[in-house]
């Protein structure tokens, strides 16, 4: 068995993004609820087909992706990184999202740079490093293939991801990669389903921690670490 961790930001589990998001991918990463029946029209079968793998990671926006943690390390040591670590940075304001499409993938974006929220995302890549387990050959093989840069493979090499540093950007999912058949009935349904929220800015107040407990299981949020004077 290999369990993964990553370190994400997701919003409260109480708030209206959180539970409006949670509905519409058909499951609750936070306490494990399951979601039936259409949502803004799309029927709940069709949602699921188009969002299995956003459903499986769970809301969220990659800060640290998914990884193995070294031999020694162990999940108390990654918690105990984090609730050390969170202290010690402020929050920051995201302004609020925008619906976009990123590469095909339906998602919550920044409007604009947020050049605080590049620098805690690097900071959150080079600190919590050590926890990762290298990749395995495979795992890199599959990833390079990907039509990645030269300078994402050399990221890749080095911090087991691609998209960080200046390749970061937030981006939270909301569906897989949508054919051009799905793609405009799927985003017509998602701008009536988030609208009611997109005008409300979103706080970066915390790192969620999520747990795979083996290859191919749905992630789990089972922590949450409040940066600096959040509340």
């Amino acid at each position: 068995m290999t369990e993964r961790f990553a370190i994400y930001f997701a919003p409260a589990a109480t708030s209206n993004l959180w539970e409006r998001a949670a509905t519409w991918l058909g499951r609750d990463a936070a306490d494990g609820d399951l979601f039936s029946g259409p949502v803004a029209g799309i029927d709940r079968d069709r949602l699921l087909n188009l969002t299995q793998s956003a459903n499986r990671y769970g809301f969220h926006a990659t800060i640290k992706a998914p990884m193995a943690l070294v031999d020694g390390a162990t999940e108390a040591d990654l918690r105990a990184a984090l609730a050390a670590f969170a202290p010690k940075h402020q929050p920051i304001d995201l302004g609020p999202l925008q619906l976009a499409s990123l590469q095909g993938f339906l998602a919550l974006m920044l409007e604009g740079q947020n050049e605080a929220l590049q620098d805690f995302a690097a900071h959150v890549v080079e600190d919590f490093d050590p926890f990762r387990a290298p990749m395995s050959i495979k795992d890199r093989a599959a990833r390079a293939g990907k039509g990645l840069s030269e300078r994402q493979i050399e990221l890749l090499d080095a911090y087991g991801y691609p998209y960080v540093f200046e390749e970061f950007r937030f981006h939270m999912t909301l569906t897989d990669r949508l054919a051009e058949a799905d793609a405009h009935d799927i985003a017509a349904a998602a701008n009536t389903w988030f609208g009611p929220i997109l005008d409300e800015p979103v706080l970066l107040d915390r790192l969620a921690l999520f747990h795979e407990q083996e290859a191919g299981k749905p992630f789990r949020r089972v922590g949450d670490f409040k940066l600096g004077d959040a509340s």
